[in-house]
């Protein structure tokens, strides 16, 4: 059977908004600094580099699946990033496939201190009401987010990253015709550099989700606890390739929910500058 339109607003914003945040990856002689999963990591792309970046989701013993692609480029230099992100989704079982709500995004670098190991990105999104939400692939309405990561490296391999955001849809056709809904996120994870180029991860994420419409309020609350590893591989070219999965699974209200979460990203340079030069 389809989504109903309730779990279908869910779905769609845990997929576009809040599973697949933007984040960069730094220099590729340093360690890893890439796209968590569930969690933005405060990294601004770097001048002349670009990365492409790829997720899926899917919730076992369940039809439907979210797969996203997200491209990020430094608008010029590091301290401002544009990045879209577009969604195609399978909303349940048949279902329906097809792209979902595309989003646009602006970071502002505001801190990135190395002597200190703190960075601080916030970031704006708007959400574009692209997907069908008849379908279930969409919310039908236009919406806004904004983001707070704060990433934080604790001695010499242990790296934190903290989010805080809200979300907000004045009107969304796919919880209901006269419905409005807002959202807020927390996250906190840790990042275990086990190598440069081996981390391991535990990502935690708690979403509040109220939809408003005629007859009253209604809240649902999801969260997850993922443990998850990444690992890169580095070429001559500049290029830098991160794979890497996790296993999300939902405590609370989403309790005896599990996921599957597999990732991958390219960055490497565009310009003649941000290309690595033999000494």
């Amino acid at each position: 059977m389809t989504l109903a339109p309730s779990r279908a607003a869910a779905a769609c914003i845990a997929a576009a908004l809040f599973v697949h945040p933007v984040a960069a990856q730094g220099a590729t002689k340093e360690p890893i600094a890439d796209n968590s999963f569930l969690m933005e990591e405060a990294y601004n792309q770097e001048p002349g580099v670009v990365q492409h970046i790829s997720g899926f989701t899917r919730t076992t013993g369940q039809q439907g699946w979210a797969y996203s692609f997200t491209q990020e480029w430094p608008a010029p230099g590091q301290r401002h990033q544009l990045s879209y992100t577009v969604p195609v989704l399978r909303a349940g079982d048949p279902g329906s496939t097809g792209i979902g709500d595309v989003i646009l995004n602006y970071r502002l670098q505001v801190i990135s201190d190395d002597a200190r190991g703190v960075a601080f990105a916030p970031r704006l999104s708007v959400s574009l009401p692209t997907g069908d939400y008849k379908k279930g692939l969409g919310l039908g309405g236009t919406g806004w987010q904004l983001n707070l990561p704060v990433s934080k490296t604790i001695g010499a391999s242990v790296v934190s990253h903290t989010n805080a955001g809200a979300t907000w849809f004045a009107k969304v056709p796919g919880a209901g015709q006269d419905a409005s809904l807002r959202a807020v996120n927390l996250g906190q994870s840790f990042i275990w550099l086990v190598t440069p180029r081996f981390n391991v991860m535990l990502e935690n994420v708690w979403t509040r989700t109220t939809t408003r419409t005629s007859s009253g309020d209604r809240s649902d609350e999801t969260a997850f606890i993922s443990p998850g590893v990444r690992w890169g591989y580095d070429f001559a070219s500049g290029m830098q390739v991160v794979p890497g999965f996790a296993f999300p699974i939902g405590v609370g209200q989403s309790s005896g929910t599990r996921q599957v979460f597999v990732y991958l990203s390219f960055e490497h340079p565009f310009t003649e500058a941000a290309r690595p030069h033999p000494k």
